[in-house]
């Protein structure tokens, strides 16, 4: 994968990474069973692993903050799975951008659209892809590239 490399993170338990390079790359964020307690969290080391397998000149994150009506335990486990991001880019020595979805789904033109939107808008700029994008779960992996795409064209 040669030029400029951006690798584009949608976080959370659903949300995946992309890698923009001259070829497009997408994963599914790792999942692991939590240790202790129920439930599933990110898993650092599959994250390391990932991130140390593609090059990556910068990171692009998805800026996310609690929102009123959510539990206080998911919330919490979504900060801790954030905190694994920043860490695993941090050791890596990655740099970090950050952008709020606000600001990407405005650049696309997602802002007040469904959910599914960012699908259809990433299928259609990014034909190539859209045998990874398919069905309806794969949000996570459109808004991924949704996210580099505003990177990329801003």
């Amino acid at each position: 994968m040669g030029g400029c490399v951006i690798l584009s993170i949608d976080p959370g338990q659903t949300g995946a990474l992309v890698w923009m390079g001259e070829t497009i790359i997408i994963e599914d964020m790792p999942i692991t069973e939590r240790v202790s307690g129920k439930g599933k969290a990110v898993n650092p080391f599959l994250l390391n692993d990932l991130i140390q397998t593609y090059p990556v000149e910068i990171a692009v994150l998805e800026r996310v903050h609690a929102m009123t009506g959510q539990g206080v335990t998911s919330v919490f486990n979504f900060g801790e799975g954030y905190g694994v991001i920043q860490g695993v880019l941090a050791a890596n020595n990655i740099r970090i951008e950050y952008v709020t979805p606000r600001v990407w789904k405005k650049h696309c033109g997602l802002i007040g659209k469904d959910k599914d939107a960012a699908r259809t808008f990433a299928i259609s700029h990014y034909p190539d892809c859209s045998d990874r994008l398919s069905r309806k779960k794969d949000i996570g992996r459109a808004d991924a590239l949704c996210i580099g795409h505003y990177w990329k064209t801003k």
